[in-house]
């Protein structure tokens, strides 16, 4: 049992809930709007928890308020990979990692939740943690920066933070209180872009700590995950809107609904193809968005797979993470989808990015391990 579960924690739990109130179609392509018959009940009832109980009881508020239960879905399994999936234990037990992205030393570099600290794993399975100042932080997602360090977000720490390879850290503290930051990346203009969940803002922090705040047009649209687009914008998943969002670097909001009727939009990331590609946890499926805003849908295999994390791979596909299918998933950019099974299961994979050895390298948040697939 874990001493602290953290408020990510809680929020993967509640997205499960979510998630398991959606129906979904076969596996195979699927037309944005026929992956769900489930009207937006539950996304309202998720509104009402944020408001009255904030994120850190999202979990016990919408379980109270479901009593449905899974349905498989049907449809042929996926083809599964031969590649061959390794996993390390982080030094500190019961640590949560939870973002995890490639360093400029070469190395991976992930946040553990649990544990108010930075990894470091080199490729050859070399671990190094680093404390933060305080307790309670609520790391999150992790990103390399343009000036040779690693900046991550504290989502109830409120800030804001960058280490360097050798393990100095500095936190930034955001203007908007509570505001939740969770996904963060570097963006075309030598700035770090974040997005603040329950500020309901994208926030712009220069490498010398200047915070800007853009807020967004849809209020409670609770923005996740952000990644840097072909087109020189940063584009966003919001998941209480069910929209995928873009930003240019001046601060310009376009906002546009992704087609499927209880859309759970949480993952994103920038396609080998100049395309967008995003991780649909309700809809169990993995969406393409071009930049001109034209969506495809491709349906995930099995009984609620809770795709979560999405990256480009070394070979020219995506690669994603399967939270409650205990999969890695890969993902050809003409929608052809293959899986790899985890040997440890339950494991919560969540992020998932690509290291300087060319394999997949990802975070099995409830089993405190990192894990490493070859392509």
């Amino acid at each position: 049992m874990f001493h602290r579960l953290g408020r990510l924690r809680r929020l993967s739990r509640w997205l499960a809930v979510l998630a398991l109130t959606a129906t979904v179609s076969a596996p195979g392509t699927a037309a944005f709007g026929d992956a769900s018959d489930h009207p937006g009940s539950m996304r309202s009832q998720a509104k009402t928890c944020l408001q009255h109980q904030g994120p850190q009881q999202l979990a016990s508020c919408l379980r109270h308020h479901s009593h449905q239960e899974t349905t498989p879905r049907p449809g042929a399994l996926k083809p599964r990979l031969t590649s061959t999936i390794s996993e390390l234990d982080t030094p500190t037990a019961f640590s949560g990692p939870w973002g995890i992205t490639a360093g400029p030393d070469g190395a991976l570099w992930f946040t553990e939740n649990s544990a108010d600290a930075v990894g470091r794993v080199t490729t050859a399975g070399a671990f190094t943690e680093y404390s933060l100042p305080n307790t309670g932080s609520g790391l999150a997602e992790i990103t390399a920066g343009p000036d040779g360090a690693l900046w991550f977000t504290e989502t109830t720490g409120n800030n804001i933070g960058r280490i360097t390879t050798s393990g100095s850290i500095t936190e930034y503290a955001l203007p908007t209180s509570e505001a939740y930051p969770f996904g963060i990346t570097a963006g075309p203009d030598g700035a770090l872009w974040f997005t603040e969940a329950n500020g309901n803002n994208i926030g712009r922090i220069t490498t010398s700590g200047s915070i800007t705040e853009y807020a967004l047009p849809t209020s409670g649209a609770y923005p996740l995950s952000i990644t840097a687009g072909p087109d020189g914008a940063l584009w966003f998943t919001e998941l209480l809107s069910g929209s995928i969002g873009q930003i240019t670097t001046s601060g310009s909001i376009t906002e546009t609904a992704v087609p499927t009727v209880g859309t759970l939009p949480l993952g994103i990331t920038a396609g080998p193809d100049g395309a967008l590609w995003f991780t649909d946890a309700a809809a169990g499926q993995i969406g393409q968005v071009t930049t001109a805003g034209v969506f495809t849908a491709y349906a995930l295999p099995g009984s609620f797979p809770f795709p979560w994390g999405i990256t480009a791979g070394p070979d020219g596909a995506l690669w994603f993470t399967e939270e409650y299918g205990n999969n890695i998933g890969r993902i050809t950019t003409s929608g052809t989808i293959s899986e790899v099974p985890i040997p440890t299961t339950f494991v919560n994979p969540l992020e998932i990015a690509t290291g300087s050895d060319g394999n997949l390298w990802f975070t099995e948040n409830v089993v405190s391990r990192i894990g490493t697939v070859t392509p």
